[in-house]
Protein backbone atom coordinates (compact mmCIF):
# COMPACT_ATOMS: atom_id res chain seq x y z
CA UNK A 1 0.00 0.00 0.00
CA UNK A 2 2.83 2.39 0.87
CA UNK A 3 4.79 1.63 -2.58
CA UNK A 4 1.69 2.21 -4.36
CA UNK A 5 0.64 5.58 -2.65
CA UNK A 6 4.55 7.11 -3.67
CA UNK A 7 4.04 5.58 -6.72
CA UNK A 8 0.63 7.63 -7.13
CA UNK A 9 2.58 10.46 -5.63
CA UNK A 10 5.55 10.38 -8.06
CA UNK A 11 2.95 10.29 -11.33
CA UNK A 12 1.27 13.38 -9.91
CA UNK A 13 4.02 15.46 -8.65
CA UNK A 14 5.70 14.77 -12.77
CA UNK A 15 1.96 15.02 -14.06
CA UNK A 16 1.88 18.96 -12.50
CA UNK A 17 5.63 19.43 -13.50
CA UNK A 18 5.02 18.95 -17.09
CA UNK A 19 1.48 21.00 -17.13
CA UNK A 20 3.16 24.02 -19.07
CA UNK A 21 4.65 22.54 -21.45
CA UNK A 22 1.72 20.10 -22.02
CA UNK A 23 -0.21 23.43 -22.47
CA UNK A 24 1.57 25.59 -24.41
CA UNK A 25 1.76 22.17 -27.10
CA UNK A 26 -1.99 22.14 -27.00
CA UNK A 27 -2.80 26.12 -27.41
CA UNK A 28 -3.91 27.48 -30.43
CA UNK A 29 -1.69 29.84 -31.76
CA UNK A 30 -2.33 34.04 -31.29
CA UNK A 31 -4.61 35.04 -34.01
CA UNK A 32 -1.69 37.66 -35.21
CA UNK A 33 1.51 38.07 -34.87
CA UNK A 34 3.41 41.66 -35.00
CA UNK A 35 7.37 41.94 -36.94
CA UNK A 36 9.54 44.30 -36.02
CA UNK A 37 12.96 46.03 -37.25
CA UNK A 38 14.31 48.88 -35.84
CA UNK A 39 14.63 51.46 -38.38
CA UNK A 40 17.14 53.79 -36.59
CA UNK A 41 19.58 53.88 -33.51
CA UNK A 42 19.10 54.35 -30.42
CA UNK A 43 19.81 58.65 -30.27
CA UNK A 44 18.29 59.57 -33.42
CA UNK A 45 16.48 62.71 -34.44
CA UNK A 46 13.20 60.52 -36.05
CA UNK A 47 12.57 57.06 -34.73
CA UNK A 48 11.79 54.81 -37.43
CA UNK A 49 10.15 51.80 -36.24
CA UNK A 50 8.87 48.97 -39.15
CA UNK A 51 6.29 46.45 -38.56
CA UNK A 52 4.40 43.88 -40.08
CA UNK A 53 1.44 42.16 -39.22
CA UNK A 54 1.11 38.26 -39.83
CA UNK A 55 -2.24 36.37 -39.69
CA UNK A 56 -1.25 33.30 -37.76
CA UNK A 57 -5.32 32.03 -37.11
CA UNK A 58 -7.10 30.04 -39.33
CA UNK A 59 -9.60 32.77 -40.59
CA UNK A 60 -9.15 35.74 -43.01
CA UNK A 61 -8.94 39.02 -41.34
CA UNK A 62 -9.49 42.48 -42.02
CA UNK A 63 -7.22 44.70 -41.43
CA UNK A 64 -9.15 47.68 -40.70
CA UNK A 65 -10.58 45.08 -37.77
CA UNK A 66 -6.37 45.45 -36.42
CA UNK A 67 -4.92 47.95 -34.08
CA UNK A 68 -0.79 48.92 -33.38
CA UNK A 69 0.14 50.54 -30.28
CA UNK A 70 4.03 50.97 -30.52
CA UNK A 71 5.34 52.23 -26.66
CA UNK A 72 7.64 54.60 -26.28
CA UNK A 73 9.06 56.78 -23.05
CA UNK A 74 8.22 60.60 -24.00
CA UNK A 75 11.51 61.94 -22.48
CA UNK A 76 9.34 64.75 -21.20
CA UNK A 77 8.34 66.08 -24.51
CA UNK A 78 4.83 67.76 -24.97
CA UNK A 79 3.60 66.60 -28.29
CA UNK A 80 5.18 63.74 -30.89
CA UNK A 81 4.53 63.03 -34.64
CA UNK A 82 3.63 60.97 -36.63
CA UNK A 83 3.89 59.53 -40.10
CA UNK A 84 4.39 56.93 -42.69
CA UNK A 85 7.11 56.55 -44.56
CA UNK A 86 6.21 53.35 -46.93
CA UNK A 87 3.44 50.56 -46.46
CA UNK A 88 2.53 47.74 -48.79
CA UNK A 89 -1.08 48.20 -48.29
CA UNK A 90 -0.42 52.15 -49.02
CA UNK A 91 0.35 55.01 -46.45
CA UNK A 92 -3.33 56.05 -47.22
CA UNK A 93 -4.91 53.40 -45.84
CA UNK A 94 -2.89 54.14 -42.15
CA UNK A 95 -3.63 56.40 -39.63
CA UNK A 96 -1.60 57.01 -36.66
CA UNK A 97 -2.00 59.07 -33.31
CA UNK A 98 0.33 59.27 -30.40
CA UNK A 99 -1.90 58.72 -27.04
CA UNK A 100 -0.86 59.42 -23.34
CA UNK A 101 -1.94 55.37 -21.27
CA UNK A 102 -4.37 55.37 -18.01
CA UNK A 103 -1.54 53.48 -16.65
CA UNK A 104 1.37 54.72 -17.88
CA UNK A 105 5.36 53.03 -16.70
CA UNK A 106 8.67 54.52 -16.56
CA UNK A 107 9.65 52.84 -20.05
CA UNK A 108 5.86 53.78 -21.68
CA UNK A 109 4.10 56.37 -21.03
CA UNK A 110 2.96 57.22 -24.04
CA UNK A 111 2.50 54.75 -27.58
CA UNK A 112 2.01 55.38 -31.31
CA UNK A 113 -1.47 53.59 -32.05
CA UNK A 114 -1.84 52.27 -35.47
CA UNK A 115 -4.89 51.39 -37.02
CA UNK A 116 -5.70 51.09 -40.91
CA UNK A 117 -9.08 51.54 -43.04
CA UNK A 118 -10.84 49.21 -45.04
CA UNK A 119 -9.22 50.00 -48.39
CA UNK A 120 -6.08 48.01 -46.89
CA UNK A 121 -8.08 45.01 -47.49
CA UNK A 122 -7.36 41.82 -45.38
CA UNK A 123 -4.93 39.14 -44.92
CA UNK A 124 -5.69 35.37 -45.62
CA UNK A 125 -4.39 32.76 -42.56
CA UNK A 126 -0.71 33.03 -42.97
CA UNK A 127 -0.72 35.91 -44.96
CA UNK A 128 1.67 39.12 -44.41
CA UNK A 129 0.67 42.76 -44.47
CA UNK A 130 3.95 43.57 -45.83
CA UNK A 131 6.27 46.22 -44.12
CA UNK A 132 5.20 49.01 -42.61
CA UNK A 133 7.56 51.88 -42.45
CA UNK A 134 6.52 54.38 -39.83
CA UNK A 135 8.31 57.54 -38.24
CA UNK A 136 8.05 58.95 -34.54
CA UNK A 137 9.64 62.10 -34.07
CA UNK A 138 9.38 65.38 -31.57
CA UNK A 139 8.37 68.54 -33.58
CA UNK A 140 10.52 70.87 -31.88
CA UNK A 141 13.29 69.03 -33.18
CA UNK A 142 15.49 67.64 -30.23
CA UNK A 143 16.72 64.45 -30.51
CA UNK A 144 14.97 61.28 -29.10
CA UNK A 145 16.59 59.11 -26.81
CA UNK A 146 14.88 55.13 -27.35
CA UNK A 147 16.95 53.20 -24.80
CA UNK A 148 14.05 53.42 -22.29
CA UNK A 149 11.02 52.99 -24.76
CA UNK A 150 9.34 49.76 -24.19
CA UNK A 151 9.20 48.67 -27.60
CA UNK A 152 12.08 49.75 -28.78
CA UNK A 153 15.12 47.11 -29.71
CA UNK A 154 18.49 48.07 -31.46
CA UNK A 155 18.80 44.33 -32.16
CA UNK A 156 16.58 43.77 -33.81
CA UNK A 157 17.74 44.60 -37.22
CA UNK A 158 15.67 42.15 -39.56
CA UNK A 159 12.18 41.59 -38.78
CA UNK A 160 11.52 39.47 -35.54
CA UNK A 161 8.10 38.68 -33.77
CA UNK A 162 8.54 41.03 -30.92
CA UNK A 163 5.94 40.96 -27.68
CA UNK A 164 6.26 44.74 -26.78
CA UNK A 165 4.38 45.91 -29.63
CA UNK A 166 0.91 44.83 -28.92
CA UNK A 167 -1.80 44.35 -31.29
CA UNK A 168 -6.10 44.54 -30.65
CA UNK A 169 -8.63 42.91 -33.26
CA UNK A 170 -11.93 43.80 -33.27
CA UNK A 171 -11.03 45.90 -30.04
CA UNK A 172 -9.58 42.78 -28.47
CA UNK A 173 -5.83 42.28 -27.16
CA UNK A 174 -4.26 39.46 -28.97
CA UNK A 175 -0.64 39.86 -29.06
CA UNK A 176 2.23 41.20 -27.51
CA UNK A 177 2.68 41.64 -23.35
CA UNK A 178 1.11 45.36 -22.39
CA UNK A 179 3.26 47.03 -20.27
CA UNK A 180 1.12 46.63 -17.17
CA UNK A 181 1.95 42.46 -17.67
CA UNK A 182 -1.49 42.21 -19.68
CA UNK A 183 -0.57 39.44 -21.97
CA UNK A 184 -2.34 39.31 -25.66
CA UNK A 185 -4.70 36.14 -25.51
CA UNK A 186 -3.94 33.11 -27.56
CA UNK A 187 -7.74 31.99 -27.49
CA UNK A 188 -9.19 31.37 -30.75
CA UNK A 189 -12.58 33.60 -29.88
CA UNK A 190 -10.52 36.09 -28.17
CA UNK A 191 -13.32 37.05 -25.93
CA UNK A 192 -11.58 35.55 -22.38
CA UNK A 193 -9.82 36.56 -19.46
CA UNK A 194 -7.08 39.71 -19.89
CA UNK A 195 -7.71 40.16 -23.32
CA UNK A 196 -11.80 41.02 -22.91
CA UNK A 197 -10.59 42.99 -19.89
CA UNK A 198 -8.26 44.98 -21.68
CA UNK A 199 -10.66 45.54 -24.67
CA UNK A 200 -12.80 47.34 -21.98
CA UNK A 201 -10.23 50.05 -20.72
CA UNK A 202 -8.71 50.59 -23.95
CA UNK A 203 -9.75 52.91 -26.40
CA UNK A 204 -9.00 50.86 -29.46
CA UNK A 205 -10.31 52.46 -32.84
CA UNK A 206 -13.06 51.24 -34.72
CA UNK A 207 -12.93 50.08 -38.06
CA UNK A 208 -13.41 52.82 -40.47
CA UNK A 209 -13.97 52.97 -44.33
CA UNK A 210 -12.26 53.56 -47.10
CA UNK A 211 -11.05 57.37 -47.69
CA UNK A 212 -13.15 58.58 -50.82
CA UNK A 213 -11.82 58.30 -54.24
CA UNK A 214 -9.69 61.90 -55.78
CA UNK A 215 -8.54 63.24 -52.61
CA UNK A 216 -5.42 64.45 -51.53
CA UNK A 217 -4.57 66.09 -48.24
CA UNK A 218 -1.49 66.49 -46.29
CA UNK A 219 -1.13 68.54 -43.08
CA UNK A 220 2.89 68.60 -43.23
CA UNK A 221 4.01 66.37 -40.51
CA UNK A 222 7.59 65.81 -41.25
CA UNK A 223 10.62 66.54 -39.70
CA UNK A 224 12.72 68.19 -41.52
CA UNK A 225 13.48 68.87 -45.71
CA UNK A 226 15.25 65.91 -45.76
CA UNK A 227 12.69 63.58 -44.46
CA UNK A 228 12.20 60.67 -47.06
CA UNK A 229 8.48 60.77 -46.20
CA UNK A 230 7.98 64.20 -47.52
CA UNK A 231 9.37 63.15 -51.04
CA UNK A 232 7.05 59.59 -50.51
CA UNK A 233 4.52 61.32 -50.07
CA UNK A 234 5.08 63.71 -53.70
CA UNK A 235 6.29 66.75 -52.70
CA UNK A 236 9.85 68.13 -53.64
CA UNK A 237 11.97 70.95 -52.16
CA UNK A 238 13.61 73.27 -54.47
CA UNK A 239 16.40 73.95 -54.78
CA UNK A 240 16.92 74.23 -58.63
CA UNK A 241 17.80 77.42 -60.05
CA UNK A 242 16.13 79.60 -62.15
CA UNK A 243 12.85 82.50 -60.99
CA UNK A 244 10.90 83.83 -60.20
CA UNK A 245 12.15 86.66 -57.78
CA UNK A 246 16.02 86.39 -57.55
CA UNK A 247 17.02 83.67 -59.35
CA UNK A 248 18.85 80.99 -59.02
CA UNK A 249 18.92 81.70 -54.90
CA UNK A 250 16.57 78.63 -53.89
CA UNK A 251 17.37 76.80 -51.02
CA UNK A 252 16.23 74.17 -48.53
CA UNK A 253 17.90 75.87 -45.67
CA UNK A 254 14.27 78.01 -45.38
CA UNK A 255 12.21 75.30 -45.49
CA UNK A 256 10.94 73.54 -41.97
CA UNK A 257 7.64 71.94 -40.34
CA UNK A 258 7.96 73.76 -36.74
CA UNK A 259 5.13 73.32 -34.17
CA UNK A 260 2.56 75.82 -34.35
CA UNK A 261 -0.08 76.01 -31.65
CA UNK A 262 -2.47 78.01 -33.95
CA UNK A 263 -2.59 75.30 -36.53
CA UNK A 264 -4.82 72.63 -36.41
CA UNK A 265 -2.51 69.54 -35.99
CA UNK A 266 0.01 71.51 -34.09
CA UNK A 267 2.33 71.68 -36.94
CA UNK A 268 2.99 73.28 -39.88
CA UNK A 269 5.29 73.56 -43.17
CA UNK A 270 7.27 77.08 -42.90
CA UNK A 271 8.59 78.82 -45.98
CA UNK A 272 11.13 81.19 -45.16
CA UNK A 273 12.96 83.87 -47.54
CA UNK A 274 16.29 85.64 -46.40
CA UNK A 275 18.33 88.40 -47.41
CA UNK A 276 20.70 91.05 -46.26
CA UNK A 277 20.02 93.33 -49.54
CA UNK A 278 22.82 90.98 -51.82
CA UNK A 279 21.85 88.32 -53.99
CA UNK A 280 24.79 86.43 -52.59
CA UNK A 281 22.87 85.99 -49.14
CA UNK A 282 19.31 85.71 -50.68
CA UNK A 283 17.66 82.62 -49.69
CA UNK A 284 14.32 81.65 -50.88
CA UNK A 285 12.09 79.09 -50.63
CA UNK A 286 9.67 76.31 -52.23
CA UNK A 287 7.89 73.27 -51.76
CA UNK A 288 6.20 71.89 -54.96
CA UNK A 289 4.72 68.22 -55.75
CA UNK A 290 6.67 65.96 -57.30
CA UNK A 291 4.10 64.94 -60.05
CA UNK A 292 1.14 67.06 -62.49
CA UNK A 293 -1.37 64.94 -61.54
CA UNK A 294 -3.61 67.83 -60.52
CA UNK A 295 -6.40 69.11 -63.24
CA UNK A 296 -9.82 69.54 -62.17
CA UNK A 297 -11.65 69.83 -59.12
CA UNK A 298 -11.09 71.74 -56.11
CA UNK A 299 -8.00 73.10 -54.18
CA UNK A 300 -7.59 74.19 -51.09
CA UNK A 301 -4.79 75.80 -48.54
CA UNK A 302 -4.70 77.35 -44.73
CA UNK A 303 -1.85 79.67 -45.06
CA UNK A 304 -0.23 81.99 -42.50
CA UNK A 305 0.55 85.56 -44.27
CA UNK A 306 2.51 87.81 -43.02
CA UNK A 307 2.41 91.72 -43.00
CA UNK A 308 5.65 91.83 -41.72
CA UNK A 309 9.17 90.62 -41.16
CA UNK A 310 10.04 87.64 -38.99
CA UNK A 311 13.47 89.78 -38.27
CA UNK A 312 15.02 92.96 -39.80
CA UNK A 313 13.45 95.94 -41.32
CA UNK A 314 10.01 95.88 -43.45
CA UNK A 315 9.52 97.28 -46.87
CA UNK A 316 10.19 94.34 -49.09
CA UNK A 317 8.92 93.54 -51.48
CA UNK A 318 8.28 89.68 -51.11
CA UNK A 319 5.81 87.42 -52.50
CA UNK A 320 4.17 85.00 -50.16
CA UNK A 321 2.39 82.20 -53.27
CA UNK A 322 -0.12 79.34 -53.49
CA UNK A 323 -0.53 78.33 -56.75
CA UNK A 324 -0.47 75.37 -59.62
CA UNK A 325 1.84 75.26 -62.62
CA UNK A 326 1.87 72.70 -66.05
CA UNK A 327 5.28 71.72 -67.26
CA UNK A 328 5.40 73.29 -70.50
CA UNK A 329 4.69 76.03 -72.68
CA UNK A 330 2.35 73.50 -75.65
CA UNK A 331 -0.82 73.75 -73.51
CA UNK A 332 0.33 76.12 -70.71
CA UNK A 333 -1.68 76.53 -67.42
CA UNK A 334 -1.42 78.44 -64.05
CA UNK A 335 -3.41 79.40 -61.34
CA UNK A 336 -2.12 81.96 -58.68
CA UNK A 337 -2.81 83.33 -55.26
CA UNK A 338 -0.08 85.70 -54.47
CA UNK A 339 -0.42 88.19 -51.53
CA UNK A 340 2.17 91.30 -51.65
CA UNK A 341 2.27 92.85 -48.32
CA UNK A 342 4.25 95.72 -49.20
CA UNK A 343 3.08 95.40 -52.91
CA UNK A 344 5.51 94.99 -55.89
CA UNK A 345 5.94 95.58 -59.60
CA UNK A 346 4.80 99.43 -58.69
CA UNK A 347 1.44 98.78 -57.27
CA UNK A 348 1.20 99.03 -53.77
CA UNK A 349 -0.15 96.56 -50.87
CA UNK A 350 -0.92 94.95 -49.30
CA UNK A 351 -2.73 93.28 -52.04
CA UNK A 352 -3.86 89.61 -53.04
CA UNK A 353 -3.14 89.37 -56.72
CA UNK A 354 -5.15 85.96 -58.53
CA UNK A 355 -4.52 85.54 -61.76
CA UNK A 356 -5.51 82.89 -64.91
CA UNK A 357 -2.62 82.46 -67.40
CA UNK A 358 -3.18 81.10 -71.41
CA UNK A 359 0.42 82.08 -72.06
CA UNK A 360 3.58 83.19 -69.82
CA UNK A 361 5.46 83.71 -73.22
CA UNK A 362 2.96 86.64 -74.07
CA UNK A 363 1.62 87.67 -70.84
CA UNK A 364 -1.67 86.32 -72.38
CA UNK A 365 -3.76 86.41 -68.62
CA UNK A 366 -6.88 87.89 -66.61
CA UNK A 367 -6.33 89.25 -62.74
CA UNK A 368 -7.76 90.62 -60.14
CA UNK A 369 -6.50 92.36 -57.46
CA UNK A 370 -7.77 92.30 -53.98
CA UNK A 371 -6.09 95.42 -51.83
CA UNK A 372 -6.52 94.62 -48.06
CA UNK A 373 -4.02 93.28 -45.54
CA UNK A 374 -4.11 89.22 -45.24
CA UNK A 375 -2.14 89.03 -42.37
CA UNK A 376 -2.59 85.52 -40.24
CA UNK A 377 -4.89 82.56 -41.22
CA UNK A 378 -6.85 82.01 -44.44
CA UNK A 379 -8.07 79.58 -45.92
CA UNK A 380 -7.39 79.90 -49.72
CA UNK A 381 -8.98 78.19 -52.55
CA UNK A 382 -9.22 77.82 -56.57
CA UNK A 383 -12.23 75.44 -58.12
CA UNK A 384 -11.86 74.75 -61.79
CA UNK A 385 -14.32 72.91 -63.18
CA UNK A 386 -17.03 72.90 -65.88
CA UNK A 387 -14.87 75.60 -67.97
CA UNK A 388 -14.40 77.90 -65.19
CA UNK A 389 -12.25 79.11 -62.64
CA UNK A 390 -13.03 80.57 -59.77
CA UNK A 391 -11.18 82.15 -56.44
CA UNK A 392 -12.25 82.54 -53.21
CA UNK A 393 -10.64 83.58 -49.26
CA UNK A 394 -12.45 81.87 -46.59
CA UNK A 395 -14.96 81.51 -48.83
CA UNK A 396 -15.65 84.81 -49.95
CA UNK A 397 -15.56 84.98 -54.04
CA UNK A 398 -13.21 86.84 -55.60
CA UNK A 399 -12.65 86.63 -59.35
CA UNK A 400 -13.57 84.15 -61.98
CA UNK A 401 -12.19 83.12 -65.53
CA UNK A 402 -13.04 80.87 -67.96
CA UNK A 403 -12.40 80.54 -72.00
CA UNK A 404 -8.75 80.06 -72.64
CA UNK A 405 -8.11 81.19 -69.00
CA UNK A 406 -9.28 77.56 -67.99
CA UNK A 407 -6.98 75.48 -67.62
CA UNK A 408 -6.18 72.84 -70.39
CA UNK A 409 -2.91 71.02 -69.25
CA UNK A 410 -2.21 68.88 -66.01
CA UNK A 411 -0.68 70.85 -62.84
CA UNK A 412 1.65 70.63 -59.97
CA UNK A 413 0.76 72.38 -56.64
CA UNK A 414 3.39 74.99 -55.82
CA UNK A 415 3.79 77.12 -52.17
CA UNK A 416 6.76 79.56 -52.09
CA UNK A 417 8.52 82.95 -50.40
CA UNK A 418 10.48 85.15 -52.95
CA UNK A 419 10.99 88.75 -53.33
CA UNK A 420 10.78 90.44 -56.17
CA UNK A 421 13.78 92.86 -55.90
CA UNK A 422 15.93 94.15 -53.08
CA UNK A 423 15.53 97.12 -52.13
CA UNK A 424 17.95 97.73 -49.67
CA UNK A 425 20.48 96.60 -47.65
CA UNK A 426 20.49 94.73 -43.68
CA UNK A 427 19.70 91.61 -42.64
CA UNK A 428 15.65 89.91 -42.41
CA UNK A 429 13.69 87.10 -42.99
CA UNK A 430 9.96 86.71 -44.26
CA UNK A 431 8.15 83.34 -43.17
CA UNK A 432 4.85 82.14 -44.97
CA UNK A 433 3.31 78.93 -42.93
CA UNK A 434 0.80 76.04 -44.66
CA UNK A 435 -1.74 73.95 -41.94
CA UNK A 436 -2.84 71.37 -44.56
CA UNK A 437 -3.13 71.30 -48.42
CA UNK A 438 -6.38 69.77 -49.41
CA UNK A 439 -7.41 68.23 -53.09
CA UNK A 440 -11.08 66.92 -54.49
CA UNK A 441 -10.24 65.76 -58.34
CA UNK A 442 -12.96 66.42 -60.54
CA UNK A 443 -15.84 68.45 -58.29
CA UNK A 444 -16.80 71.75 -57.09
CA UNK A 445 -16.57 72.52 -53.35
CA UNK A 446 -17.64 75.11 -51.19
CA UNK A 447 -15.38 75.84 -47.21
CA UNK A 448 -17.66 74.16 -45.80
CA UNK A 449 -17.43 71.02 -47.69
CA UNK A 450 -13.67 71.64 -47.70
CA UNK A 451 -13.39 72.20 -43.76
CA UNK A 452 -15.97 69.06 -42.99
CA UNK A 453 -13.50 66.74 -44.82
CA UNK A 454 -10.59 67.82 -43.04
CA UNK A 455 -12.35 67.73 -39.83
CA UNK A 456 -12.83 63.89 -40.29
CA UNK A 457 -9.08 63.82 -41.70
CA UNK A 458 -7.64 65.26 -38.64
CA UNK A 459 -10.27 63.63 -36.67
CA UNK A 460 -8.98 60.27 -37.74
CA UNK A 461 -5.55 60.56 -37.55
CA UNK A 462 -4.65 60.93 -40.82
CA UNK A 463 -1.66 63.06 -41.81
CA UNK A 464 -1.39 62.45 -45.39
CA UNK A 465 -3.81 60.38 -48.11
CA UNK A 466 -3.64 60.31 -51.83
CA UNK A 467 -6.68 58.60 -53.54
CA UNK A 468 -6.87 61.04 -56.66
CA UNK A 469 -5.96 59.54 -60.35
CA UNK A 470 -2.73 59.86 -62.09
CA UNK A 471 -3.95 61.96 -64.97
Amino acid sequence: MFKTLLLVGAVAAGGLALYPEWRAAHQAPPQLTIRYKAGSPATAAVAQPWLEVVNTSDKRVRLSDVALRYYISGDGASSYAFNCVKAAVGCSNISGETVAPADPTPTADRYLQISFTTGAGSLAPGAKSGAIGLQLYRPDGRKLDQLDDRSFNAADTTFQASRTVTAYLRGVHVWGDEPTGRAGSTSPTGSTGHAAASARGSSVPRPRPAHPRGIVFDDFHYSGPDDPALHAHGWLVRTSPGGPGIHDTWSAAGVSFPAEKTAAGGQVLQLRASTDGTKASTKQAEVQSSGTHFLTGTYAARIHFNDKPTSGRNGDHVNESFYTISPNNSHYSELDNEYMPNGGWGAPGPKLDTTSWYSADTGDRVTHKLVSSLQGWHTMMITAVDGVATYSVDGHKLFSSGGRYFPRQNMSINFNTWFVDLPFTGPRSWDMQVNWFYYKAGKAQSLEDVQKAVKGLYGSGTHYINTAPKH
